[in-house]
């Protein structure tokens, strides 16, 4: 049986492209964003290395994702994966675990020897970047991948920042960090370590600068006025855990107390039972529910022995005791004192109340403003003085190593950008590939791969990592667990359920395409696709 219209048409006419009055909206492919590339600070294409890592060419799934983020062995591990928070799949059965296929590719990498490809020229443009942590380093991976010259100046003897000084090893071992570094001064950019900043302007000019990126992170500890008497040991956690990168390790006593509720607060306890605390006490002035410290490493510091005093604050520390005060939360939420005290035995104090940067490099530049500690800069991460970009830890923004890497290739893009006498401009965004918009029949439940940890015992004895790695199997598994939102992975289901023969295949990895002529506008075909890349738009006139 013939179709109808279709024999109706002159495909040379006018009307080749108008099918009449029967269709009010026509289907359309299109790629929309998947919601784990939207939610991921870095601004990692996700799917994309997720395709190949599912095809089992973990190279190519590798260099895809280090186009956005040089640190995939760390981030696998330290990055608190928001992207698994957004995934669609998380409404069908579990997340993807994003997290554990990235460090599964990072620690491929590592084993195989892959390599950063080269820059394919030099631009002769010199560039400062301030601060080897996860900002500074990935400014410097950035822009070296586009053929300046970059140096980095750091005040320590090693890389990473707060990756080192503020994540413990049993979180991130420091070989695996190590190698990532190490990638990165192969591309060609040096690191002067023990060369702290007093002066940008100087610097810039001594050394022939075209640019200056500030990555200085947030190291100096905040204080709280606690009354404690000469032979009180009142400790910043920065300060412990910096000095756990040292050969003598810190001597904290038997009986520690660390205050705080964030997660440097938690990684402090759980150091301080590696190292050997019969007791480990968090004391934090709210609840559970307004902890600042994710929820995941406050239960794992439970599992661990490490005592949570929950609505307390500290009046007073002794020599070998402190006093706390209970508090009570008001109706907004927000400790209030009660009057009633306990007193609790404690060898050794540690504040973990958060952290500010040293400024002291940028006093005196002009037009470079400074509001609340931070550096304010505009939407290219330039600073009031033209030429010096800042990020990290530097400006207003969340402060986790996710951010920083993301601050540092955008820092990047518009430092490459102003070099040239020109701006960037990102490419305009498609919408989200909500859960709403795709057919999930098709999927079975498949449910999440758990990552290996390591037993309590050693746990609070070692510092061996703490959370295991997906073998090959699973991670493939993992991988393939991605529903592909908002993208064509070519399932032919639309070329199936066409009653009207109006899709046109273009072959292997071309995708579709509408014959207008003979669709009808049912819509089915939009109904039917399971990852959204179909929708019905306005018929024009």
């Amino acid at each position: 049986m013939q179709k109808p219209f279709a024999i109706t048409l002159d495909v040379g006419s006018s009307l080749a492209n108008h099918t009449g009055s029967w269709r009010t909206s026509r289907p359309v492919y299109l790629s929309r964003i998947p919601p784990c590339n939207h939610q991921c600070p870095a601004g990692e294409n996700i799917q994309a290395w997720l395709f190949h890592a599912e095809s089992g060419n973990y190279e190519q799934a590798w260099r895809t994702l280090v186009e956005d983020n040089p640190f995939p062995a760390t981030m696998g591990r330290v990055c608190y994966h928001t992207c698994e928070s957004a995934c669609n799949r998380g409404q069908l059965d579990s997340a993807v675990g994003i997290n554990s296929v990235e460090r599964f590719l990072g620690d491929q990498a590592i084993d195989q020897g892959w390599k950063f490809a080269p820059p394919s020229q030099s631009t002769g443009k010199k560039v400062l970047v301030v601060g080897a942590g996860p900002a500074g380093l990935s400014a410097a991976y950035q822009l070296a991948r586009m053929g300046h010259q970059v140096s980095v100046f750091e005040a320590g003897p090693l890389p990473g920042g707060m990756m080192r000084f503020g994540i413990p090893q049993y979180r991130l071992p420091r070989v695996v960090l190590d190698a990532e570094v190490k990638r990165i001064a192969e591309l060609g950019v040096e690191i002067h370590y023990n060369t702290k900043v007093a002066n940008v302007l100087n610097a810039k000019q001594q050394g022939d600068f075209d640019a200056v990126f500030l990555a200085v992170g947030a190291h100096i500890a905040k204080r709280a006025f606690i009354p404690a008497g000469d032979s009180a040991k009142v400790l910043d956690a920065v300060a412990v855990l910096r000095s756990m990168e040292g050969e003598d390790k810190p001597l904290l006593g038997r009986r520690v107390v660390v205050y705080g509720g964030g997660n440097t607060a938690i990684d402090m306890a759980r150091t301080a039972k590696r190292l050997g605390a019969t007791e480990s006490i968090i004391v934090y002035r709210r609840n559970r529910e307004k902890m600042p410290a994710h929820d995941f490493e406050v239960e794992e510091a439970l599992q661990e022995g490490v005592l949570i005093k929950w609505l307390s604050t500290i009046t007073q520390a002794g020599e070998s005791s402190i006093t706390v005060e209970k508090m009570a939360l008001d109706d907004k939420g927000f400790p209030q004192p009660t009057g009633e005290f306990e007193t609790l035995e404690a060898d050794s104090v540690v504040l973990a109340l958060g952290q500010d940067v040293d400024l002291s490099l940028i006093e005196n530049v002009p037009g470079l403003a400074v509001k609340d500690g931070v550096v304010q800069v505009d939407s290219q991460m330039m600073t009031g003085h033209a030429g010096i970009f800042a990020g990290g830890d530097m400006v207003p923004a969340e402060r986790n190593v996710t951010v920083a890497i993301g601050h540092g290739k955008k820092a990047a893009r518009n430092i490459n950008a102003w070099l040239k006498g020109t701006a960037y401009v990102a490419r305009q965004k498609s919408e989200i590939a909500t859960y709403d918009k795709l057919n999930t029949w098709y999927y079975s439940d498949a449910p999440k791969t758990v990552r290996p940890m390591l037993d309590i015992i050693r746990r609070q004895s070692t510092f061996e990592e703490v959370q295991g790695g997906l073998d090959e199997t699973n991670a493939l598994f993992e991988a393939r667990r991605c529903l592909s939102c908002g993208n064509c992975f070519e399932c032919d289901n639309c070329y199936g359920v066409c009653p009207d023969n109006a899709v046109i295949k273009l072959g292997p990895g071309k995708g579709f395409e509408f014959n207008y002529d003979y669709c009808k506008g049912c819509g089915i075909c939009v109904a039917e696709c399971p990852c959204g890349a179909i929708k019905m738009v306005p018929e024009e006139s």
